[in-house]
């Protein structure tokens, strides 16, 4: 592992939530094109993990380091920018119910800084051909089934194309055959884009069908390269 190709790097971070320690002395790295899982149980603090890696909940003691910014460092002013180079996929999708999909991508590109509209519409046909819904733009969204609405939120993570995925509970939502669709969507998005993905989730059948690195979060601490007990 080479220094160019870590895209997240935590030394003796202390993660907190509302005031109290959550997770202490965390250490961990993740570099290009890596997919790791983020498992434990309800609690234990992968929520608060995440939200510091995107910069909702600051870092307040320890190093860390997303994409090249430095956590420590953020304020409300540079945390859009950490963001942009940030893809983040929800359970819930999150996805604006009243504008069609093309019109919900463009919504975040435009909240991003970009303004040529062939650029913008050149973009939104790359990444929607990438997810397998070419020629789906016009749809509306609350028009599409589960997975289908997933793989709007995966193509929205792209759309600025980030060197690192934060998925929290990706497929929670979705049946076991439409869950192993944007499992395979995911890891091909590591091997052709070298993005990094770091993804949280309860449901153990996709991690042992779909094998990767572990994280746990357990008692307060992150084990790295856990194993996981059905």
């Amino acid at each position: 592992m080479t220094e160019n190709n870590i895209v997240l790097q935590l030394r003796n971070a202390q993660i907190y939530q509302g005031g109290q320690l959550i997770l202490s002395n965390v250490n961990l790295s993740v570099q290009k094109g890596e997919f790791v899982y983020l498992i434990g149980k309800t609690g234990t603090g992968k929520s608060s993990l995440l939200k510091t890696l995107y910069g909702n909940i600051p870092l307040l003691q320890g190093e860390g380091e997303v994409c090249g910014f430095n956590l420590r460092d953020l304020t409300w002013k540079n945390v859009p920018f950490l963001r942009r180079n940030l893809g983040i996929v929800f359970q819930d999708f999150q996805l604006l119910t009243d504008r069609n999909v093309h019109d919900n991508l463009m919504f975040v590109l435009q909240a991003t800084g970009w303004v040529d509209k062939n650029l913008i519409n050149e973009k939104i046909n790359s990444v929607l051909g990438k997810v397998g819904l070419k020629g789906k733009g016009g749809k509306m969204t609350y028009e599409m089934s589960g997975g289908e609405q997933q793989r709007v939120d995966i193509a929205r993570a792209l759309l600025n194309n980030p060197k690192l995925i934060l998925a929290d509970e990706p497929t929670g939502n979705l049946d076991p055959d439409t869950s192993d669709e944007i499992m395979l969507l995911l890891h091909s998005i590591c091997a052709d884009y070298g993005t990094a993905i770091i993804m949280a989730t309860h449901d153990y059948s996709i991690i042992q069908k779909f094998r990767s690195r572990i994280i746990r979060t357990e008692h307060g601490k992150v084990f790295d390269n856990a194993s996981v007990t059905y």
